[in-house]
């Protein structure tokens, strides 16, 4: 613990209590914070319960009304502070994420950058006009909407962005004048707790954004039951994602649920190849495939089928693999649960005939380090092709014809990316139409970032994040009727 302190510019940024009505809120119960890499304990965060979610709920309703009042300017000005504060100390947030979720130094910093792009994004945002007239259908009246802000939102993340999805989800939140109140995974709360303390640092008044690390059943669990919780965020499996949704049901709350991703890479035959494989790579290597946008079936039209696997299976056993901070390609997984699920995915495509081309079991580097790997002739019929992996394990499987891979895309609960490489305009249109999932990446991988309305179609969730619409959810709609004669 005393050598990841020492690790930091800044030491204070290192915190083991919650955050809760602007101070930090210590136990004695102990819960440990492990690095990946070596399993060794680098922090040991204070168990929250029930008892201290309601209180952050107490706070962050009590502070609900004057920030919710507060001028759209200042309000912004002070998400642009925690912004610039977040961007000082980039390399000490991208120190603190590597240590406890593993994944290279580089990626990490990647993560500060566009965790720090939805402060900025909604700093601006905040001051957009909210008023919409409407043409009045009645004599003598004059009528206007009036977008206001639901209240206390809870915003529930998951380990493997542990500091974007805080931004993405509380940006737009405070944007609209909400108060939060969060749990970040108690594998990664590290960056979430740092994240609080700029908050502090920047002016974010006590009570307006609170940070509950600990017992997720019992905390979560509290704010789901709360009426004054109006508001619940939330990103992570489908499984967690309908169970939060039976939960908040009693008390009618807003939902955003970003969930599971299955996503299909479609390779036509017209394709420019090297581009294929390189985006390829980036689409299921990236935080060591466990990304909810990670590719899991490359579908590969026949003619270019021999060449795809080829060079794929060669780019990734290329890759290099390392602890975090070692800045490798990849990093390890986050527990010994997903490198079960590697290798029993892995076995089951096996046995169903499909072939190794690289790769398929840990690595030496330790006992949560999973060979890249790579599986060719997938059939249908394997989990794979229907589980979502999370993990370094990519399946490829052919197609003959247009119709037949938008039907095996299609086949799915899921519905949050697919990828379509191709050249032919028509077809890429085509495609794009005809795939059920909320996002399209056409002839690359990168297509996310603050501007851009996050989310998925299906079991993929509900609602979207960033951009404008990532204001929806926090915000509810008031139509005022006035005579004016």
């Amino acid at each position: 613990m005393n050598s990841l302190s020492s690790m930091l510019t800044d030491p204070g940024l290192l915190h083991e209590a919650s955050y809760i009505n602007g101070d930090w809120a210590d136990a004695s119960d102990r819960i440990a914070v492990h690095d990946p890499a070596t399993g060794g304990a680098v922090a040991c965060i204070a168990r929250m319960g029930a008892a201290q979610a309601a209180c952050a709920v107490d706070a962050a309703q009590a502070a609900f009304g004057p920030w919710a009042r507060a001028l759209p300017q200042e309000r912004a000005r002070l998400l642009r502070n925690w912004f610039d504060l977040m961007i000082a100390h980039r390399e000490d947030l991208a120190i603190l994420m590597t240590m406890e979720q593993g994944k290279p130094l580089s990626e990490a910093r990647g993560e500060i950058d566009y965790a720090a792009a939805f402060l900025e994004y909604y700093a601006e945002e905040t001051r957009r006009p909210n008023i919409e007239s409407v043409t009045s259908h009645l004599p003598d009246a004059e009528m206007e909407l009036w977008r206001e802000p639901v209240g206390v939102a809870a915003l529930i993340t998951p380990w493997n962005f542990p500091s974007a999805m805080i931004t993405r989800k509380a940006a737009a939140a405070l944007a609209a004048g909400c108060t939060v109140v969060i749990h970040p995974s108690a594998q990664t709360p590290l960056s979430a707790l740092a994240l609080a303390d700029l908050a502090a640092r920047a002016g974010i008044p006590s009570g307006v954004l609170n940070v509950v690390a600990g017992d997720a059943a019992e905390i979560v669990g509290t704010w789901t039951a709360d009426p004054r919780v109006r508001a619940l965020s939330f990103t992570g499996s489908t499984e967690v994602g309908k169970l939060l949704y039976r939960q908040s049901a009693e008390t009618v709350k807003r939902l955003v649920l970003e969930l599971g991703g299955h996503a299909p890479f479609l390779v036509f035959a017209d394709a420019d190849m090297d581009l294929a494989l390189d985006e390829a790579i980036k689409a299921k290597f990236a935080t060591s495939g466990q990304d909810c946008l990670g590719a899991n079936r490359f579908l590969v039209e026949r003619p270019a089928y021999a060449r795809f696997c080829e060079g794929f299976a060669t780019r990734a056993a290329a890759l290099t693999l390392g602890p975090g901070m070692t800045d490798r390609d990849l990093g390890p997984l986050m527990n010994e649960a997903a490198v079960a699920k590697q290798q029993a995915h892995v076995a089951d495509a096996l046995a169903r005939g499909a072939r190794l081309l690289t790769g398929g079991a840990r690595d030496p580097q330790g006992p949560l380090f999973f060979q890249p790997t790579v599986l060719a002739d997938v059939p249908a019929d394997a989990r794979i092709m229907h589980e979502e992996t999370f993990g370094p394990v990519a399946a490829i499987a052919p197609f003959d014809t247009e119709e037949e891979a938008i039907t095996r895309a299609n086949d799915t609960e899921y519905g949050l990316v697919s990828y379509v490489h191709s050249t032919d305009p028509a077809r890429i249109y085509r495609a794009s139409r005809a795939l059920q999932f909320g996002m399209v990446a056409v002839n690359r991988t990168k297509v996310t970032g603050a501007p851009i309305p996050f989310g998925g179609m299906k079991q993929s969730g509900l609602a979207r994040e960033g951009a404008r619409h990532g204001l929806e959810a926090f915000t509810d709609i008031k139509y005022v009727c006035r005579n004016w004669a």
